[in-house]
């Protein structure tokens, strides 16, 4: 397998995933590919119309990942995995690059948009991470849209559980489960904006059948997630690996005390730590000050795409052939 970078620069725009969680080619009908490619463009123009009426970063990632909470296509938002108890819990975070302010929650069941929460937590509170009934609560409070569960309850993910206990024997997910559809699947998006100015944000329904309680990296700040002045990082893969790995800030880690560019610092934490790690088990898209942009994953596909403030766009799934 070939690392899937990228070449493209933009003054300001957006980049996104949907997580490296793909359905085989084999079993991609035209409709289905047809629905993913337009839900990723949908997401593309939402972060690109926050910027073109003068928002921040931090507008359009979270217009960008807010879209495909929306999707029943995607495992985050309306279309989460469920764990071992048959219940949807969400993970999300964003972080601001230019002043490193950051907000996270995990565990939530009934928030509608588990990105909004997790600015709301970045901008209206002291704290970093709120989890389970606390962050619920705190959205209340906030008067963020909650939703029943049974909102969240999709026959395809209620379906993919079902397949996931069969193969572990009805106990809860665990390292070495063969299907990385069910590992992974994650959304998210970085961006730049006219000033410069970086955001990353992450959401996620987790894995299928995953113990309950469990959380990955798409909440932690460093792991699934990060952004500075130099880089914005958001991932998509095997969470577990991605937590021992800091991966999301090892980007920017390698970018600011290697003095490496962007796209030698992605291929190092994928194709060096990452891979050597655990083959096959994520990505992840980033974007730098200068707008470098760069799509990597060692899987055979990530759903993915970019925009630019005039238009330019380009939306992809499989690796290319």
């Amino acid at each position: 397998m070939s690392p899937v970078q990228s070449d493209v620069r933009i003054q300001a725009g957006v980049v996104i995933h949907g997580g490296v969680g793909t359905i085989a080619r084999s079993e991609m009908t035209p409709e289905l590919e047809a629905g993913y490619r337009a839900a990723l463009t949908d997401s593309l123009n939402a972060g690109r119309e926050a910027l073109a009426f003068g928002g921040s970063a931090v507008d359009a990632a979270v217009a960008a990942v807010r879209v495909l909470e929306d999707s029943e296509l995607f495992n985050a938002g309306r279309g989460s995995n469920f764990d071992e108890r048959g219940v949807v819990t969400m993970d999300a975070s964003l972080m601001d690059g230019s002043a490193l302010d950051a907000g996270a929650v995990a565990g939530v069941s009934q928030v509608r948009y588990p990105i909004e929460l997790a600015r709301l937590v970045m901008e209206r509170s002291d704290h970093v991470m709120l989890i389970g009934e606390g962050a619920e609560e705190f959205a209340r409070g906030q008067g963020v849209e909650m939703a029943d569960p049974s909102f969240f309850h999709t026959e395809r993910r209620w379906s993919e559980l079902q397949k996931a206990k069969r193969r572990s024997g009805a106990r809860p997910n665990v390292l070495g489960d063969p299907d990385p559809a069910e590992q992974s699947g994650t959304v998210g998006a970085v961006a730049r904006d006219e000033t410069g100015r970086l955001a990353a944000a992450t959401s996620t329904g987790g894995m299928a059948n995953k113990t309950w309680g469990r959380v990955g990296d798409s909440p932690i700040i460093a792991a699934g997630t990060y952004a500075s002045p130099l880089c914005a990082v958001s991932c998509t893969g095997w969470g577990e690996y991605f937590i021992r790995h800091v991966v999301a800030y090892d980007v920017h880690a390698r970018m600011e005390h290697a003095g490496v560019g962007l796209a030698e610092a992605v291929h190092g934490v994928i194709w060096e730590t990452l891979d050597h790690a655990m083959p096959g088990c994520g990505g992840l898209v980033a974007i730098d000050h200068e707008g470098n942009v760069q799509l990597s994953f060692n899987t055979p596909g990530m759903y993915r795409g970019w925009v630019d403030r005039d238009g330019r766009m380009d939306v992809a799934i499989y690796q290319a052939m």
